[in-house]
């Protein structure tokens, strides 16, 4: 066989050649790949130390939330990009602010709310009352703003001084109830709408029959609203040493304040009392400086962030037998699994059953921040709950800002239930909601038709009419979901079928009604539930541990969140924080749009059956 011509082999020798570079190429990257990982899992930069005297700059991001929405891996990837959180942790900010307030270290606690977005009235009556007991213990708090929101003035106010841009505000509005309705959209869709409920306050279902709101929703409404505003005013006056009516003047007059003050809207709330003086950003630097000392930042300071990590790495927490478990139902209820931030059926049954499981824990905290959702999860829930009662362990519910309809329903079980006054609950009723297109798929000329072996045959399809005998069928359904409902709070709180039918009908109350009424048993939160958990069991005090239940990361979701917190960790000790940034979000319109709809897509009940309230609060 002769050889291959010379142009042939130098082909050859360059086709090996390329081969040969792509190798090293790819060698090289992995050995690069590696050195990374062996830099990121090192010990790295020195972790932050909390400064022998310093200012705690607490910066909530976000909304308040009993529980972070997603999972550690999606969160820390966002740490990564540079995204600012979109929620903190209610339990962690009174965590660290306890822990302050008995820290020689921290001699003052700055509060920064520009990235704060709110959270329920409880929750933001938490948060405060934690500031209350740090001020007690002598510790100093500031609050400065470019400008202050409503829920951000809430926490302002239990500062001992505060501070707003000179081209700020304080907007306090009062609370409102407002949603989007459908009634004529799905009209000029030619959608139908099937609406089947029981009381006449089981409001969640109006939208798609109804363009206004119903008298019956604007009387409950009005009450619990009234109570949260009564709340809010009350809270914010006897923090600013003034009376709840001149919180209501300053909203009722705020358009002529304004214009007295010919446009001046920090001026306004420094005349009303709210704040006590103007500062641009940067003046209050070197005041700090005086009560805090100064390093090459500035005044001497550490963010909750480092702070929260710092006392707990100096703090770690030490295995104990006696323990109380909490399982946290935050979010929507849904049929089947669901991420935090979503009460999945199956995922919240599964974590108490975790815990049932558990032969070492001695008791059980279920928190609750829902307005509920599907009828069919929520009974898998409540029979896990019950699973576990059988065991003889006690079972406390703790209500947060809203446990309504089911997230009533789940606390039924609870051996005491605390609400604060401020919770919204209630709203025990049902609700179904059963769309057909039969209208719109014959404008586009369709037309559905065919036979069935029985009368029944056909009548649930969504492209048909909705049968007489599949409206009675569901009727029928509902009628004794709200039976069932009802007959479990009667036989829950021990009062007659009459009486709880009469306290139902899809009614929403606050607190403070509901411990009147007997539908809760004590006013407080979730230390509070605590510790009335801990008492059942019969274990001391500081003698448990507490043990916050969760489904645990698998190997890929450890490595993947423990690898981005590094990275960022080292980026930020690089000073390349920005290099990862990440984009903005939708649009405004779009937005808001998608926040008044985003909830439909979660109604997946197999049943079309739902415990559901819609009772936020703008």
């Amino acid at each position: 066989m002769s050889k291959p011509n010379i142009i042939v082999r130098f082909f050859r020798f360059i086709w090996r050649l390329l081969g040969f570079i792509r190798q090293a190429i790819q060698l090289l990257l992995l050995l690069v790949f590696l050195a990374v990982l062996v830099a990121v899992f090192s010990a790295g930069p020195q972790l932050l130390q909390v400064p022998d005297s310093a200012a705690l700059v607490v910066a909530p991001s976000g909304v308040l939330v009993d529980q972070l929405e997603g999972d550690e891996v999606s969160r820390a990837l966002a740490n990564l990009q540079g995204l600012p959180p979109r929620e903190t942790l209610v339990r962690s900010l009174r965590e660290l602010l306890e822990h302050a307030a008995e820290d020689d270290r921290i001699k003052v606690v700055v509060l920064d709310l520009d990235e704060f977005a709110g959270g329920g009235l409880a929750q933001l009556q938490t948060v405060a009352d934690a500031l209350v007991q740090l001020r007690a213990s002598g510790k100093k708090v500031i609050a400065r703003g470019d400008a202050y929101t409503q829920a951000q003035y809430y926490l302002a106010a239990h500062a001992d001084e505060v501070y707003v841009n000179e081209l700020g505000a304080v907007v306090i509005e009062g609370f409102g109830y407002y949603r989007a309705f459908f009634r004529e959209a799905l009209e000029n869709l030619s959608i139908d709408v099937n609406v089947f409920r029981v009381g006449e306050y089981k409001s969640f279902v109006e939208p798609f029959t109804r363009d206004s709101m119903s008298d019956a929703d604007k009387e409950a409404g009005s009450r619990w609203l009234g109570s949260l505003w009564d709340a809010y005013r009350t809270d914010i006056a006897a923090a600013r040493d003034l009376s709840p009516d001149a919180i209501s003047a300053y909203v009722d007059e705020f358009a002529d304040r304004v214009e007295a003050a010919e446009g001046d809207l920090a001026r306004v709330a420094v005349e009303a009392g709210l704040v006590d003086e103007l500062a641009v950003r940067g003046t209050l630097d070197d005041y700090l400086v005086e009560l805090v000392g100064e390093d090459e930042n500035g005044y001497r300071r550490i963010g909750h962030l480092d702070y929260l990590a710092a006392i707990r790495r100096e703090n770690p927490k030490t295995p104990n037998n006696r323990r109380v478990g909490v399982v946290v139902a935050s979010g929507q209820i849904v049929d089947g699994e669901a991420p935090p931030g979503t009460v999945g059926g199956d995922t919240l049954a599964a974590l108490i059953r975790q815990a049932t499981d558990d032969d070492e824990l001695d008791a059980l905290v279920l928190q609750v921040d829902s307005p509920g959702g599907s009828v069919f999860a929520s009974e898998l829930i409540f029979q896990e709950l019950l699973a576990w009662r059988e065991t003889g362990r006690p079972l406390i519910a703790s209500m947060s800002s809203v446990a309504a309809s089911g997230g009533y329903y789940i606390a039924i079980p609870a051996d005491r239930i605390f609400a604060a006054p401020t919770t919204i609950t209630g709203s025990i009723g049902v609700g179904a909601v059963v769309p057909t297109f039969q209208r719109g798929l014959a404008r586009l000329g369709v037309r559905v038709d065919g036979i069935g072996t029985t009368s029944l045959a056909g009548q649930f399809q969504p492209s048909r009419e909705l049968g007489p005998d599949a409206r009675r069928v569901i009727q029928a359904s509902v009628d004794n979901v709200y039976e069932l409902f009802v007959g479990k709070v009667a036989a829950g709180r021990d009062m007659s079928v009459d009486r709880a039918d009469s306290l139902a009908r899809g009614r929403v109350w606050v607190g403070a009604d509901a411990l009147e009424m007997g539908l809760i048993d004590s006013p407080g939160g979730l230390e509070e539930a605590i510790a009335a958990a801990a008492d059942a069991a019969g274990l001391a005090d500081g003698d448990y541990a507490v043990d916050f239940i969760a489904r645990p990361l698998n190997f890929r979701e450890q490595l993947a969140g423990s690898f981005a917190v590094r990275v960022a960790r080292w980026a930020a000790w690089l000073g390349l924080d920005d290099s990862f940034s990440g984009v903005a979000g939708l649009p405004g319109l779009l937005q808001a749009v998608g926040e008044q709809t985003a909830w439909l897509a979660r109604f997946n009940d197999p049943g079309g059956l739902y415990y559901h309230c819609f009772c936020s609060q703008d």
